[in-house]
Order: structure tokens, then sequence, then C-alpha cells
């Protein structure tokens, strides 16, 4: 029994994608109209995204075989889905951000930073927290993590096996500071030891004393691990650029709501998220604080002469890394400047409160901005192929004397084809695809008519009961699946019962990445996870609160700043343009319930 059990754990995704599909047959065939057909491409591809029995991407490419033929779309327009501004983008951001990883900027700032705040224990906590938030705004939050994660293990390292001065002063080699590199100084470091230990034993230790400080240090690691894991999700919220599912809400509402006017771009997303960011990360330091060194003011400010030791052990090395790349190249500098270059363009494009450069020499009949924030993107990816990574000359090419060669660039395919996160192209596709074919078949007003009791609900409430259940639902499945599948419903609702779209995908969207209690969550968390010191319970332990108090955080940033900034206290007008019926003003007012 116990091996036929095993056998069919072992083929569970073979079964799902075989059964599933015909499980939820009933549904198209014995209601025989289009909104039928689509709810089951729907209900299917969220099923498979939820159990990943087929690769996220794969998943959606369904829209292009299942909606031409149920008649819902044609192939041609389905495809044209599949490759939108927002996809663009996304890669054009994808490539200023492997511009950076790749010539090691981001390492350069993270050791910058940390030795200008310092290695005190709560102060170097909010230091990693503040580095990782601000890297994860610009690249990847798994790439963000993969490199802080190490870094704060290996200062942890010297924080908590420093016991003289002497090391303080010459620092000692951690091999993981150097991502598992072998170094020529480790066998040396191990004789040095057992040498010491020759000369005589060290003093004795009372054993209490001992396991009271394991202990401090053991929740030390796991408080510095999960702060950096958790500050990468959360630093990943302030920019359009920072996470996946902030460009799915964009694509979403472009896609549903064709006239909105460009409402959520680069410079208006980054003015409502950054200081829902800011107050979030603070939290969250107060509660890693708290759960993990307490408010011990002498432990956690590092007061105490054995303390000030093991600090300047810490401090020395991450100078000595910092020492180790050297001065900035002009690679460094040229990626600096184009990454500059970038961010003030995508907020001068078209700002809102004053004549953008896009309204100024690219606008339309309109007035309207025709350059976007995706042609920014791939205009700067486009010249980190043109700018040479040195100053330009003619070198001769190593072990070839006589031949010359021009410095490559910047950024090449290579490294582009090899760590281009093109799933997430793909995924984006397929979630604009389920939006258009929902519009297309009719659905998403069929679903709107369902969801008018909902009117006598107060706006606040919604948006709270939605938060918790995607930040919950998010804990479990992909947070890009979470938006792409929820998105469209919570656009049908908001104009069933006529209040302003962003009033609930704008909150629902944050609270997609809040998934803060499980290592496989998010790949922050499981890259944190695998360093050992952590269980789940712990994580699960600090995440629930930090869960609580995201959803708190964004209820309270919904409800004061972005109501000027969105306009969020009347219903829109291009919103109003996709339903039958109209939606009065009183009706749209966000802060009273509704009548």
């Amino acid at each position: 029994m116990a091996t036929c059990w095993q056998g069919l754990w072992a083929y569970r995704f073979y079964l799902i994608v075989f059964f599933l599909p015909i499980f939820l047959l009933p549904l198209p065939i014995l209601i025989l109209t289009k909104e039928a057909y689509c709810a089951y491409t729907i209900i299917l591809m969220a099923f498979l995204w939820c159990t990943e029995a087929l690769p996220l991407a794969i998943t959606a490419f369904l829209p292009t075989v299942m909606f031409p033929m149920m008649g819902i779309m044609g192939a041609s327009v389905v495809s044209t889905e599949y490759l939108k501004d927002s996809n663009m983008l996304f890669i054009g951001g994808m490539l200023v951000a492997l511009a950076v990883e790749h010539w090691n900027l981001h390492k350069r700032i993270a050791l910058r930073v940390l030795l200008t705040i310092g290695v005190r224990p709560s102060l170097l906590i909010l230091g990693f927290m503040v580095v990782t938030a601000f890297l994860s705004m610009w690249i990847s939050n798994t790439a963000t993590t993969a490199m802080m994660v190490p870094i704060a293990h290996a200062v942890l390292d010297q924080l908590h096996e420093t016991p003289t001065g002497t090391d303080a002063e010459e620092g000692r080699n951690n091999p993981a500071f150097e991502l598992q590199e072998p170094s020529p100084q480790k066998e040396e470091t191990k004789l040095d030891e057992k040498d010491n230990k020759q000369d005589g034993p060290a003093h004795p230790v009372p054993s209490e004393s001992r396991a009271q400080r394991n202990e401090e240090q053991l929740r030390f690691t796991q408080g510095m691990s999960l702060c950096v894991c958790y500050s990468a999700s959360i630093g990943g919220i302030a920019t359009l650029t920072g996470t996946t599912t902030n460009l799915v809400l964009q694509g979403q509402v472009n896609s549903i709501f064709p006239q909105n006017g460009n409402v959520v771009n680069f410079a208006s997303w980054f003015f409502f998220a950054f200081p829902t960011m800011v107050i979030l990360l603070l939290l969250s330091w107060v509660w890693l604080q708290f759960l993990f060194l307490g408010f011990n003011f002498r432990k956690s400010c590092g007061l105490g002469d054995q303390m000030r030791k093991q600090e300047r052990a810490a401090f020395e090395v991450i100078r000595r890394e910092h020492k180790r790349l050297g001065p900035m190249t002009f690679a460094e500098k040229a990626v600096t400047i184009l990454f500059v270059l970038l961010v003030v363009l995508w907020f001068t494009r078209e700002p809102g409160f004053f004549t953008g450069w896009g309204n100024l020499a690219f606008s339309d009949e309109n007035g309207n901005s025709m350059p976007s924030d995706g042609t920014v993107a791939i205009l700067i990816g486009v010249i980190l192929f043109i700018v040479p990574s040195k100053i330009p000359g003619l070198t001769q090419e190593p072990g070839k004397p006589g031949k010359l060669k021009a410095p490559p660039a910047l950024l090449n395919w290579t490294i582009v084809k090899e760590k281009m996160p093109w799933n997430i192209v793909l995924l984006l596709g397929g979630g604009f695809a389920l939006a258009k074919g929902s519009e297309e078949s009719g659905l998403s007003k069929w679903l709107g008519d369902k969801l008018t009791p909902l009117e006598s609900v107060p706006p606040p409430a919604i948006a709270l009961i939605l938060c918790l259940l995607i930040a919950t639902f998010t804990e479990c499945t992909s947070n890009v699946a979470t938006t792409t599948i929820f998105l469209p419903i919570l656009a049908s609702m908001s104009q069933a019962i006529c209040i302003h779209p962003l009033y609930v995908m704008l909150p629902c969207t944050l609270s997609s990445s809040l998934a803060f209690m499980l290592p496989v969550a998010t790949p922050p968390n499981a890259i944190a996870f695998s360093f050992g010191g952590l269980k789940v319970k712990d994580m699960a332990r600090a995440g629930f609160m930090l869960n609580i108090i995201g959803v708190l955080v964004i209820t309270l940033a919904i409800n004061t700043w972005s109501i000027p900034m969105f306009d969020l206290h009347r219903f829109p007008s291009w919103a109003q343009s996709n339903t039958t019926g109209f939606c009065g003003v009183s009706q749209a007012n966000v802060t009273t319930p509704s009548p």
C-alpha cells in the first residue's frame, strides 16, 4: 500500500495534468457560452499555476490554444498580448539590472553603505535591510538576496567567533564572502588555530554562559537571515520594475481600461509605493529587533569591550572586501551614469505635476507622451550594448602579439541569454491574454453583475479583506500567478460596485509581495532558509506578524496619500466606458459606505 501511495506521489504532476482538464469538463459542456469557456480556461490555468504541475511559463501559453479553439479570440489577437509595453519595460529594466550585477556595482554600493552605518547589532540589521531594500528596487529580489546573505553570514562569523583584538586588526578570512571560492589562507588559519590550542588551554567558560551566548548568537543569525530576505521582498514594491507583480498591474490596467491615460507609470507608482515601503521597512526592523534581539540597549548597541573587539573584526571584513573591489572602473562609472540617467528619464517623462519631456517633445494630438517607460528602458538597454567597458582605444589580444582588439561592451548577449528570466516575460503575456479574453468573452461583465451585493459593504472593509486574502494566498503560490488571477476579477468587481478600480487593485498588488511565512513562498525566503540556522516555525512566527503589519500599512496608504494622487474618491470615466450602467460620483466615494 505504501508503495502505491509513493508511486502516485511520484507521478502526481502527470496525474494532475491529465485528470484536471477532464474533471473541469462539465463546465464548458453543460454551459455552452463563451463566458463558461473562458472560465474553464482560467480555472484550469489557476490550478496549474498553484500546483506548478507544468512550468509557469508553459501554462501561460494555454490561451494561445484555448481561446482560438473556443471561439473567444483569434490567434493573432491573442498572440499580440504576449509582448506589450509592460513586457518591454520589464526587459529593458532587466538589461540595466544585469549590467549592474555584471560589473559588481551592487556589491560596491552594499559594502559602502555598511561601512557608513557600522556593525553594531541593531544598526547592522537596519543597515542590511536598507541596503537590500534599495538594491531590490532596481535589480531582482533573488539576485539581491543571493548576494547579501553570504555577506551577512561573513560579518556574523566575525561578531561571534573573534575572541581577541588581534583578529580584529587583521580581519579573519571567511569563505562565505567569496561565495564558496577556495582561499589559499584557509589551511594556514587552521594551522594557527591548532598551534594556539597546543600553546595552552583557553580560559574556561561557564557552561550556562556559553549556552546563553550560543542561544543569543543563534537568534541574531536568524534575525540577520530573515531581515535580508524580508527586505528584498519589501524593497521590490517601491518601484514599478522592482518586482514583476507591479508590472502585471500596469499591464492589466492598460489592457482592461485602455483609455486610462497612463495612470500607472513609474513616477506615479514611486510616489505611492515608496513611502509605503519605507514605513513597512522600519516597522519590520522594529519587529525583528524585538523578536530576535529584544530591547536590551546595551547589547543591541554593542556596548562593552568584548563587543567592540568583535565589531572591529566584523568591520574589518567589510572594509577588506570593499578594498578588494579596488577603485571604480570605467565600466562601473559608465553603468552608474546610465542607471542615473534612466531613473531621471523615468521620473521626468510624464510626472503629472509639471510638463514632462515626453509631453513636450514627443506628444500625440491629445498632448499625451508617445514614448512610455518601456521606451526609455529599452533605449538605455541598447546603449549598454554600444558603450565600451574600457576607455576607447586599441589593445593587444593576450597571447597573440601584434593582433589588436577593441574592448568589449558594457553588456553582451551571452550574459543576457544566460541570466534574463524569459519565463517571466511569457508569464506576463499569459496574464494579459487572460484579461483580454475575460473582456472579449463577457466573463468580466458576468462577474461584475454577480458581485453587485458587495455595494453595501464599506470600501475600506473590502480593501482590507482582499489584502488579507491575497497575502494568505501568495504564501502558497507564485505572487505573479496570484496577481494575474485576481486582478481581472477585482477590476470587474470595482466596476460593479462603482469604486475606483485602483482602490482595490493597488493594495492587492502590494499584498502579493507579503510572502514572509514559508521558505517556498518566494525565492528570497528559500535562499535565506538554505543557509541554515532557521526552522520553518521561526520563519512562520516572524512572517505572520509581518503579514499583519504589511496589510495594515498598505491599508493606511490606500486610504490616505493615494486618494489625492490617483483621485480615488470618484469613479473615473475611463473605467465607466467599459460598463453598461452609470456610476455617479456619490456612489464612488471610498471613504464612506455606499448607500
